[in-house]
This record gives C-alpha cells, structure tokens and sequence, in this order.
C-alpha cells in the first residue's frame, strides 16, 4: 500500500462520520437516533467511491440523512474529509462489503437508496456480484420502509439493461426511466448532480442511464 493510502487510512480512523468494518454494527437500527442525533429519514449511497453524490445530497437536503457506504477507504477519505472541513452534520460514511449490509441497517430503516456508477460486472460469472442482482434487490427489500425507492444512475449500458430486466421479472414498480438522462425530462437538480467520472464520460458524449423502481 502507498504512503498516501497508508495517510488516508490513518486519518479516516480519526473523522467522526467514518465507521470502519464492524464499528459500524452497533448503530444497526438507530443511525438516526444515535450517530445524527435526530429522526429524519436515513438515505444510503452504496458504491458511493468518494462520495461526490452523498456529499452534494446531504448539503442539497438538510432535513434528511445521508450515509456512503464502499469498502475501499482512501475513496472514502475524501467525501468523509469535506464533511468534517464543512460541518456537513446529516453526513456519514461506512466501510464494509455491501453484502454484508443486513448486519449494520435493521429492516425498515433506510427511506432511500442510490446506486451511482457502480462496478457493473459485466462477466456473467460476477453476475452475483452486480448491485441490481436479485440477492441483492432482496436486501433492499427487507432495509427500505414501505414504498422506498432505489435509483440506479449508470453509464454503463449493461447494467442498465440488466437492472431494468430484473425489475420487470420481479414485476416491481418502476417510478422513473430513461437511457439518456440529460436528453429526458427526467433530469432535475437531484439527477444533475455529477461525480468526477460522470464529467468525464459526458465530455466524451456518453449516454447516462437512469432508473428509480420500489418494491411496492
């Protein structure tokens, strides 16, 4: 590991928005009540890199909160460093392995789930491994209160298409969907936000793919 991944790991371990592996279980079902010492509606990003959108939602909606959620900690070093340098309070950030999600969220807690630019697997024996898998879908299930939504903001084709068949296998509800956000009336001040990587597949005319889908 490089002195720089070593520094960002070392002063992760002293930002008070940052829950490292299974520091993390002892909030399962009071992260509202306990690490943002409020009521409001909790709001994950998973995959969420270094944490552009969870940054930009949380300043976007004070009112709510919001946690980033990626195994790797030098990205989320960075995300978790503006919340501390800017007092963005309805922000956190937690470091673990998203299948292992059930064992740090208690059913019914979340209100919201956002999947930005993730890994999209694209072999078929990492399929197990995609965000929108089925195995996946039924964690968020159980985590969401009734009626909570997914969204799904991707480049990559494949996972769009993908996700969009499992929705429709499950017969779930689709709420929004497009395969060119910025060309759609989909688009809003929530949707334009944009991580670095987005900028730059949109500098070179990528297409963004976009759906919001619950499960009732």
């Amino acid at each position: 590991m490089g002195k720089d991944k070593l520094r960002k790991f070392s002063e992760i371990d002293t930002f008070p928005n940052v829950y490292q592996l299974h520091h993390g279980k002892v909030l399962k079902g009071k992260w509202a009540t306990e690490h943002f010492k409020n009521e409001q509606p909790v709001v994950l990003e998973l995959a969420c890199g270094k944490g552009e959108y969870s940054v930009n939602l949380a300043k976007l909606f004070p009112e709510k909160n919001f946690i980033g959620i990626d195994l790797k900690g030098n990205r989320i070093w960075r995300g978790a460093k503006t919340g501390v340098e800017e007092g963005i309070g309805n922000l956190a950030f937690l470091r673990i392995q998203i299948e292992d999600i059930l064992e740090f969220f208690a059913p019914g807690e979340i209100d919201e789930i956002w999947i930005t630019f993730a890994d999209p697997q694209p072999q078929e024996s990492r399929e197990k491994k995609r965000l929108t898998f089925p195995g996946f879908l039924e964690k968020y299930k159980l985590l969401l209160k009734e009626g909570g939504k997914v969204n799904l903001k991707t480049d990559n084709d494949g996972l769009y298409n993908y996700t969009l068949e499992k929705v429709e296998e499950l017969k779930l509800v689709t709420h929004k969907n497009t395969n060119d956000l910025y060309k759609s009336d989909v688009v809003d001040e929530v949707l334009s936000i944009k991580t670095h990587y987005e900028r730059i597949y949109l500098k070179h005319d990528k297409n963004i793919n976009y759906i919001q889908f619950s499960f009732t």
